[in-house]
C-alpha cells in the first residue's frame, strides 16, 4: 500500500531542512510527502518549494489554525491509504518509516506508535531528557498512546473518528488515539521506529511546555486521577514539612517517596553520561529534582486553567 508521510509546520525555517532531509533519507521511501504550512511568516514555505523544484516528492499545501487542523488538512490532501505523521523540529531515524508502517502492511495493526528519543545539545537538555523521557524498555506497550510526531495509521480509521480534534490546541494526539482505540482499531507499539528531538533549552521553556500540556489535559478531561494524585502528594509533602518544624525527625518520612520519584531519572542520566567527567555528571544530577519540581508546578497550575476553559470547547489562543 502507498504511504503518505505528512506534517504541519509554522515558522520552522531554522529546522525544516533537517526534517525534509531525514524524510528523503528513509530506507523505505514515502510514496509522497505532504507538508501543510499553517501560515508561516518566515522562509519555511520557500525552503519546501526549493526541494520540490529539485524533484522531491513533496506536496506543499496550506491551511489550518493550529496543529490538529493543520494535520487534518495535510491528511485530506494525502492520497495514500496509510498515513505516517511527524512534526517539524525533529529528525527521523533512517528506518523510522519502514518500521512504523510494517505492522499495518502486515495486517497486524490499524495504528502504530513509534518512539521518540532526546538529542540534547547541552548539560541542561541532557538532564531534562533523562528526567522526562523514558527508555523503550520502561514503556508498557499495551498502554502506550503515540504522539503525533511518531505515528502511522489507516486513513480510513482517521476518517471514521472524524480526524484530529481541532478544538484541542494541545493533547490532540492523545484524544485522537483514544478515539481510535474506543472505536475498536488495533494499536501496536513499535519502539524501534524512532524520531530524534531536542529537549527544551531552558527551565522557562520547559515550564511553558508542561503548563500547556496540563492545560490541554484539563480542556480534554484527560488523566483526572493522575492529576489528583499529584495534588494529593504535594499536599502531603507540605503537611509533613510543616509538622517537621517542631519534629524534624518527620522529614525522614519523605525519603522513600523522594528517592522513588527521582530514581528513574537518575538511573537514565547516569547511564547516558558515562563518558562525562564526574563534575559534569554530578551537576546534571543536581538538576533532576529542580526539573521534577518545575514540571509538577507547571502541571498543577495548567490543569485547573484547562478545566476552567473546558466548557467552551473552542481552540484557545496561545
Amino acid at each position: 500500500m502507498n504511504v503518505s508521510l505528512i506534517c504541519t509546520v509554522k515558522n520552522e525555517a531554522d529546522n525544516i531542512a533537517d526534517l525534509i532531509e531525514s524524510m528523503l533519507g528513509q530506507s523505505r521511501p514515502p510514496d509522497e510527502i505532504v507538508i501543510n504550512d499553517c501560515g508561516s511568516s518566515d522562509d519555511t514555505a520557500a525552503i519546501v518549494r526549493r526541494y520540490i523544484e529539485q524533484g522531491a516528492p513533496i506536496k506543499l499545501v496550506s491551511g489550518g489554525y493550529n496543529i490538529p487542523s493543520g494535520r487534518n488538512n495535510a491528511i485530506r490532501h494525502a492520497s495514500g491509504p496509510i498515513i505516517a505523521s511527524t512534526d517539524a523540529g525533529l529528525t527521523l531515524d533512517p528506518h523510522w518509516l519502514e518500521r512504523i508502517v510494517a505492522p499495518i502492511e502486515r495486517g497486524e495493526a490499524d495504528i502504530v506508535g513509534g518512539f521518540y528519543r532526546p538529542a540534547p545539545r547541552s548539560l541542561f537538555e541532557m538532564a531534562l531528557g533523562a528526567t522526562n523521557y523514558r527508555d523503550p524498555e520502561e514503556v508498557d506497550g499495551s498502554r502506550f498512546l503515540p504522539a503525533g510526531q511518531s505515528v502511522a495509521f489507516l486513513k480510513t480509521a482517521w476518517e471514521h473518528v472524524g480526524g484530529y480534534p481541532e478544538w484541542a490546541d494541545h493533547c490532540e494526539d492523545l484524544i485522537f488515539d483514544r478515539a481510535l482505540v474506543q472505536a475498536g482499531y488495533r494499536l501496536v507499539f513499535e519502539p524501534q521506529a524512532v524520531i530524534w528531538f531536542r529537549p527544551r533549552a531552558s527551565l522557562r521553556a520547559f515550564f511553558r511546555q508542561y503548563y500547556f500540556y496540563a492545560r490541554g489535559d484539563g480542556i480534554a478531561g484527560l488523566w483526572p486521577k493522575r492529576h489528583a494524585i499529584r495534588y494529593t502528594s504535594y499536599m502531603a509533602l507540605l503537611t509533613v514539612a510543616l509538622l517537621a518544624r517542631r519534629r524534624p525527625v518527620l522529614l525522614l518520612l519523605l525519603i522513600p517517596g523522594v528517592a522513588a520519584y527521582i530514581y528513574g531519572p537518575y538511573r537514565r542520566l547516569w547511564r547516558r553520561t558515562m563518558s562525562w567527567s564526574m563534575f559534569r555528571r554530578l551537576t546534571a544530577l543536581a538538576l533532576v529534582p529542580i526539573i521534577r519540581l518545575t514540571g509538577d508546578i507547571a502541571k498543577m497550575i495548567g490543569y485547573p486553567v484547562g478545566l476552567l476553559l473546558r466548557s467552551s470547547r473552542r481552540p484557545v489562543e496561545v
